[in-house]
């Protein structure tokens, strides 16, 4: 689970060398980042919202996933027929919300999304598309594996790929790089397309019990999170750090050295920056733009 107030290692409190304490700041992450005026008129609650009617939270599902596959379409993560994100319906908790197969992330709309079954095929309560097949074993795998993974995100992005030839994760180089720190694993055993549940199972073996991010070797990147706010957010900011990656090594093969964040400061950065609601909250800003840039056309 990713932590809240409490350092990832599980100890109750990370002082960096600069003095700064988890124990000193406000429990609840969010409210770590933002200020008001004095008189406490200005607020902001951008936390994962709570449904007491399945039917209305299945309709919110959509919205956001729909907004999600416009950003991944956005940032030119689609290639070809591949890539996929998929989110646990409230009404049928073993069924999963798809993108269609064929479907350009950026033409996708609320209506056009694939409701699956647990065994894998297209069910009558969504969108009548295909669905890719390697998704299917990849997804219904970690789904079932991991039931805190409500939604998961996967894409063949550029330097993802790139980064994900040396089978390593990604280091603390930076500030961002520190929502992956003890939170990002790696699939060292590339199989050959996802035709199989074997690999499946195999790459959900890799994501393990409790990181929330995977690379696959010689394949792409993988995210799980509460909502698909926070999985593709995530994902994005993956994406980003593995471009730093890149960067760092071609500067450190040349002589300069690298410098990684010291794991006090890692963990008292990552107590607050894994927080669920703070990774949903993050992508909210950008589902607002696509709002604006669209005309919510993606809510059809």
């Amino acid at each position: 689970m990713a932590p809240t107030a409490t350092a990832p290692n599980g100890t109750d409190s990370a002082t960096t060398k600069s003095g700064q304490n988890v124990k000193n700041l406000k429990k609840d992450p969010i409210d770590r980042t933002w200020r008001g005026d004095t008189a406490g008129t200005i607020t902001m609650d951008q936390r994962i919202p709570k449904f007491d009617d399945p039917y209305e939270e299945r309709e919110w599902i959509k919205e956001h996933l729909a907004g999600a596959l416009r950003y991944m379409g956005k940032k030119g993560y689609g290639e070809g027929v591949t890539g996929h994100i998929t989110v646990k319906d409230s009404v049928l908790p073993d069924h999963y919300w798809m993108n269609p197969f064929g479907v350009h992330f950026s033409s996708v709309t609320k209506s056009k999304l694939v409701l699956v079954s647990p065994d894998g095929y297209v069910t009558e309560h969504g969108a009548q598309y295909p669905i890719n097949i390697a998704g299917f074993f990849i997804h219904s795998c970690i789904h079932k594996a991991r039931p805190d993974a409500r939604a998961i995100a996967h894409c063949h992005t550029i330097h993802g790929k790139a980064w994900s030839v040396f089978g390593r994760p990604v280091e603390p180089l930076t500030q961002d790089a520190c929502v992956f720190y003890e939170n990002n694993s790696v699939y060292s055993n590339f199989g050959g397309v996802v035709f199989a549940r074997e690999e499946g199972e195999n790459i959900a073996k890799a994501l393990g019990p409790k990181h929330r991010t995977c690379i696959l070797q010689n394949h792409g990147l993988l995210t799980i999170g509460d909502t698909v706010d926070e999985a593709v957010f995530t994902f994005g900011v993956l994406e980003r750090v593995c471009q730093v990656q890149l960067l760092a090594e071609a500067a450190a093969a040349n002589g300069i050295p690298k410098t990684l964040i010291g794991k006090e400061e890692a963990e008292f950065t990552a107590s607050t920056f894994q927080d669920k609601d703070l990774l949903y909250m993050n992508f909210q800003p950008d589902y607002e733009l696509l709002m604006e840039e669209t005309n919510g056309r993606f809510l059809a």
